[in-house]
């Protein structure tokens, strides 16, 4: 019989974990799978370990991993695809938006043949300050980057385990996973579901965590920002190039006087300006070189319960070393 992880990825959810766990395991166990869940508790600082060590004690099936610290959640989802076991992996965001209720369409979907499921949000339930900037950002991205990255589809997906296996190979540290299994290809089908409101709680993913997000997102999948900045510096130079042509027509020529501090100070605040843009452009991609040369892991584990330490095709590092 094939086997089914879910990886779930939690940070200060508490208030949640003992509804979201409930629905999971009655979920997975209506299916006829074996089935294994794996919580990446992302160095949480309310009760979240303590539900987490009861859960792993009274459920053998129920795998937890503690980071020792918060790195964030595309490193948790990472961490949690490195060591989950199975034949296919389903990742979920752990405050119950992606409702589990939706896997056995998306294992429908697998068993049809189709190496990666995504689920589409049919709607969001953000306000609609936050929901415009998601379809922004999903703008922005199919208009940068080469690969079909489908809109409004997150973290909730169904990976076979060859596509798991292959993204645990990839070693870059900045990790945008919806873009990693774009990145893989073959055959893939997306489900569209009513995303959920949050079933308690804040929402833990910050503006400036979401922001992150993007620009690893769009850094890490497209380089037209640094094509965009070689054509702004021909767009000035080109214009720059008319402006004096004309100066030199109207001093030599009709002898017009021409009025200087204005029109000066303005071509030195906007080239001063296309050009701090442009070096802002070329830092963030020469900072990202930086942080995967200097190799250091993306996560390190506190503990593991009920998951063999090291276990998976891509070892995570503890912290005691072993």
């Amino acid at each position: 019989m094939r086997m089914l992880t879910a990886v779930v990825p939690v940070y200060n959810e508490e208030s949640i974990l003992p509804e979201l766990n409930s629905r999971l395991v009655e979920v997975l166990g209506s299916m006829p799978l074996e089935w294994r869940i794996v919580y990446v508790d992302d160095g949480s600082r309310d009760g979240t370990p303590r539900i987490l060590a009861d859960l792993a004690e009274s459920e053998s099936r129920v795998g937890v991993v503690h980071l020792s610290r918060n790195f964030g959640q595309q490193e948790a989802i990472s961490a949690g695809l490195a060591v989950a076991p199975g034949d296919a992996v389903v990742v979920l965001d752990g405050d119950l938006q992606d409702p589990p209720e939706v896997i056995p369409s998306l294992v429908e979907e697998w068993e049809a043949g189709y190496r990666v499921v995504y689920a589409i949000k049919r709607d969001r339930k953000e306000g609609p300050v936050k929901r415009w900037l998601f379809s922004s950002f999903y703008w922005l991205l199919r208009k940068l980057s080469p690969l079909e990255i489908p809109s409004n589809a997150g973290n909730f997906s169904l990976m076979d385990r060859s596509v798991v296996d292959l993204i645990n190979r990839m070693p870059e540290r900045h990790r945008y996973v919806s873009g990693l299994r774009a990145y893989v290809g073959g055959p893939q089908i997306g489900v569209e579901f009513e995303r959920a409101a949050r079933y308690a709680g804040d929402p833990r993913q910050s503006p400036r965590k979401l922001l992150r997000m993007a620009s690893d997102a769009l850094f890490a999948f497209s380089d037209l920002p640094l094509r965009a900045a070689s054509f702004m510096g021909f767009v000035v130079s080109g214009v720059a190039f008319v402006v004096l042509v004309d100066v030199l027509y109207k001093r030599l020529v009709t002898g017009e006087a021409i009025l200087g501090w204005a029109s000066v100070m303005t071509s030195v605040l906007f080239l001063g300006g296309i050009q701090l843009i442009a070096l802002g452009v070329i830092g963030e991609y020469i900072g990202r070189i930086y942080d995967e040369t200097k190799g250091r892991p993306s996560v390190v584990v506190a503990r593991y319960r009920n998951l063999p330490a090291g276990s998976g095709p891509a070892a995570l590092p503890r912290l005691d070393g072993e």
